[in-house]
């Protein structure tokens, strides 16, 4: 099989009439498939349903002598302090409990930053004339909606195998007017890029212009690994304040892909003078997120070394599907020229860098088949990709046979989109 790009006109409109012929086949299944986000599929959410019957003895009720039922403890149980703590590798009174959500800490600390201004603000960021944020990308779709939300002008910084292109960042934040970036450290969304050593100590390192910089770093997949073992990951919060930055990062994680997404505990990370400050606020914003919810956590998780074995069963569920996808794109894509792509061993997507101009017509025609993905764009801020070829695949959902029959209607349609294009 020989590439697009070597083959005659005459030979690319014999395929393009093949493809097209496939392309209506599917179509007439009128199939209806979602790959959009990475959600956990059943099989993974009936694996840890088990977490809803730990907690059933009012007795169990008491951590640490608090009572998990009543009101108060808003920086959360101790226990799970202590739980989220080791497996981050930071203190545990680093560690602010949250709700089902890290997006709503995340949220809260941009939304406080404009409202109120951080611990090294002069002033809040509502009041200054400009902020400008660093978002390596591709990049997650959420991140960026919170600080477009705000007015944020957002700046794109390229991804490289090792981590977002440090000595462009280095430049950047010589700019006063720079306040942040987003970071997706381990198994990145969507490229499933971990960062190198390197990068994360000269990201400890920096020594920005703007004396309330603010390192968002969204360690979503810190134990997500589907293929092969644990990998350690240094303690950012450690790197910072050893570099002197003790209050540059916030850090978030959550239990969403290790429990239930819907009632699941998240966690923000951040000095002890930075979880003050951010008490300060969020006290009068609640009054305790929910201590049962954590205690329930608590119970089943145990520790990391327990928490770990869960994801094993996790990731006997995820790897197939991985295989799947990374199948489907080995033999019907590769040898075509057209497309290439992450191979990450850990995380929740497959990352696709089409030729340049194809992402959007190949999501349309997906859309026609009945699959549903993430739109084009969505890797990148305001929803721009300026090459229009980043797709993000999410396997997760699906069970392996209705995957199948996804990527059979992914490869025809990117086919497709290609053909069109050379045939232009």
């Amino acid at each position: 099989m020989s590439t697009y790009a070597a083959r005659t006109k005459e030979e690319l409109k014999q395929e393009l009439a093949q493809v097209q012929s496939h392309f209506d086949e599917l179509k007439a299944k009128k199939l209806s498939l979602n790959m959009a986000r990475g959600k956990p599929g059943k099989a993974q959410l009936d694996l840890v349903s088990d977490i809803l019957t730990v907690l059933t003895d009012p007795a169990q009720c008491i951590s640490d002598g608090i009572e998990a039922r009543n009101y108060g403890e808003l920086t959360g149980l101790p226990a799970a302090k202590r739980l989220f703590a080791e497996i981050l590798g930071c203190k545990p009174e680093e560690c602010f409990i949250g709700g089902n959500a890290s997006l709503t800490l995340m949220y809260d600390t941009i939304s406080k930053a404009y409202t109120h201004g951080l611990l090294h603000s002069e002033k809040p960021w509502s009041q200054l004339p400009k902020v400008k944020f660093l978002c390596p990308c591709p990049g997650y779709d959420r991140h960026f909606k919170i600080t477009e939300s705000f007015g944020a002008e957002m700046i794109n910084i390229p991804m490289t195998a090792t981590g977002p292109d440090m000595d462009l960042v280095e430049e950047l934040i010589r700019d006063p007017e720079v306040k942040g970036m987003w970071c997706v450290p381990k198994y990145s969304n969507p490229d499933g890029i971990v960062y190198s050593a390197e990068t994360v100590h000269r990201i400890a390192s920096m020594k920005p212009a703007a004396p309330d910089f603010l390192l968002m770093w969204d360690n979503a997949y810190c134990i997500h690994e589907f293929d092969g073992d644990f990998v350690p990951f240094e303690d950012i919060l450690t790197l910072c304040r050893e570099a002197g930055n003790p209050d540059m990062v916030f850090e978030y994680a959550s239990t969403s892909k290790i429990t239930l997404p819907g009632a699941g505990v998240s966690v923000m990370a951040a000095s002890v003078d930075n979880q003050k400050y951010m008490e300060s606020l969020l006290t009068i914003q609640t009054i305790s997120y929910d201590k049962v919810n954590q205690l329930r956590h608590v119970l089943y998780l145990k520790d990391k070394a327990h928490t770990l074995e869960l994801m094993k069963k996790h990731a006997a569920i995820m790897l197939p599907k991985f295989k799947c996808v990374l199948r489907w794109l080995d033999s019907q894509i590769e040898p075509l020229g057209i497309a290439s792509w992450q191979r990450p061993k850990g995380g929740y997507f497959v990352s696709v860098n089409t030729t340049p101009g194809l992402a959007k017509r190949t999501l349309a025609l997906c859309k026609e088949a009945g699959v549903v993905m993430t739109g084009a764009g969505a890797t990148f801020p305001y929803g721009k990709d300026p090459q229009d070829s980043n797709i993000r695949i999410a396997p997760s959902l699906p069970p392996v046979e209705e995957l199948e029959q996804a990527m059979d209607v992914f490869c025809t349609c990117l086919k497709l989109a290609a053909l069109e294009q050379k045939l232009a």
